[in-house]
């Protein structure tokens, strides 16, 4: 099994809302950290949120504060990423990441595809 799987994508109107999950299995279930980037198309990826294993702590990038919110349930393993009030901005391949550093991510998922329409 793929050490994190996303799902909850999907094409939606803007103003409206989708939730992602992540999944951990193996060692990703240990992560002191977890967190959520996306990639628009021509675009590098980008930092949306994360969230720390131990309190939980959030973090959010600039653009999504607000409307966007991580969380996660340590007993089913899984990382949501409800987002509110969505843009045509916020059109990208979303990717789920894990980590045991401080600094920088170690695994990925597949990325699951959100579609905004105007």
């Amino acid at each position: 099994q793929a050490p994190l799987v996303e799902s909850g994508g999907g094409l939606v109107q803007a103003g409206g809302s989708l939730r992602l999950s992540c999944a951990a299995s193996g060692r990703t279930t240990s992560s002191t950290s977890m967190g959520w980037f996306r990639q628009a198309p021509g675009k590098e990826r980008e930092f949306v949120a994360s969230i720390t294993s131990s309190v939980g702590s959030t973090t959010y990038a600039d653009s999504v504060k607000g409307r966007f919110t991580i969380s996660r349930d340590n007993a089913k393993n899984t990382v949501y990423l409800q987002m509110n009030s969505l843009k045509p901005e916020d059109t990208a391949v979303y990717y789920c990441a894990a980590t045991h550093r401080s600094i920088g991510y170690d695994y990925w998922g597949q990325g699951t595809q959100v579609t905004v329409s105007s």
